[in-house]
């Protein structure tokens, strides 16, 4: 993937790529087919088939699924926007953090509303971070597009997400996606501009629904750049091992190295498996969701993340009304 990457394996540089080996994933479904949301003409959907998803994720696959920021290297790398005197197309090499002596992310304890996604593509297996969202069904979890369909390529199959997951324990169980939504600029082009999905999950095996196990966080579209956030997610590469919740507190300042995403960054070292994790407006989880842990690179210690503006405020009104 390019120097540039999706919040998880490592800050990449700025001018070249990242190859990452993908472990086999026995046991995959098909891929769901997509298809476009009539009512929101920039959202692709996927129903999933939610048959024994749940059973998949045993705990050696959680221990060894892949940060997902495979798959936005991959997005980046067919459809890259960015200036070529920035990011580099096809070359390879090992990827190694550059982050600073003290570490900006702060250990958490367990949020119940944020969790881990697990999903396969292509035969192999990955993580990321998500978080339950208030929303009428009472059933949405915000991840970032590239966690849910290649961007652009097929949709995600075994889905799950495991709220206020720690050390491998899963207290609120796991949840199966029964569909997926992300804008169609991400499905169908992967634009980083609009690297956010969202998953809709069924209830448990006692019929209740998320939000009303682990409660869900207000979310909010096209609001002001430069606010403070506070982001959390479940970062896996050295020195952290995904197994506990991280978070970062900083005020969002534009992306200087490409421009065209839109996206705002803040100070933070997080490192694989933290795709996905929410962006909260002020300084605790308490706050309203308005971004996702997307990409960085590896000369700042700097995650950035999309601007939640109609169209991704679009994909979530696909994902809230099904």
């Amino acid at each position: 993937m390019t120097r540039t990457r999706s919040l998880a394996t490592g800050f990449l540089s700025l001018t070249a790529t990242a190859v990452l080996a993908l472990t086999a994933a026995g046991g995959a479904t098909a891929a769901p087919a997509a298809s476009g949301d009539d009512k929101n003409p920039s959202v692709t959907s996927a129903v999933v088939n939610t048959a024994g998803a749940a059973d998949y994720w045993t705990a050696d696959r959680m221990l060894t699924a892949i940060p997902g920021d495979v798959l936005a290297g991959k997005a980046l790398e067919r459809g890259n926007r960015s200036s070529p005197l920035l990011v580099e197309k096809g070359k390879s090499t090992e990827v190694k953090a550059t982050r600073s002596k003290q570490l900006l992310a702060q250990s958490e304890t367990p949020v119940k509303t944020i969790g881990k996604v697990f999903f396969t593509l292509a035969g192999a297996n990955y993580v990321c971070s998500g978080n339950s969202v208030s929303a009428k069904n009472k059933s949405t979890v915000s991840t970032a597009g590239h966690c849910i369909n290649e961007g652009p390529g097929a949709f995600a199959t075994n889905f799950v997400f495991v709220p206020a997951y720690q050390n491998g324990a899963a207290p609120y169980g796991k949840w199966t996606a029964t569909s997926l939504h992300a804008p169609t600029q991400w499905s169908s082009g992967g634009d980083m501009t609009y690297d956010t999905g969202f998953a809709v999950v069924g209830r448990n095996g006692s019929g209740q629904y998320l939000a009303d196990v682990v409660g869900a966080s207000g979310v909010a579209f096209n609001q002001a750049r430069g606010l403070t956030y506070k982001s959390f997610g479940y970062p896996a590469a050295s020195p952290f091992n995904g197994e506990t919740l991280k978070s970062c507190t900083g005020t969002a300042s534009n992306d200087p190295y490409n421009p065209q995403f839109n996206t705002q960054g803040i100070p933070c070292d997080m490192t694989g498996g933290s795709s996905g994790g929410p962006w909260f407006i002020g300084t605790s989880s308490a706050g309203t969701q308005n971004s996702i842990n997307s990409y960085g690179y590896d000369r700042s210690a700097v995650m950035y993340g999309p601007y939640w503006g109609s169209v991704i405020q679009q994909a979530y009104n696909s994902a809230a009304a099904s």
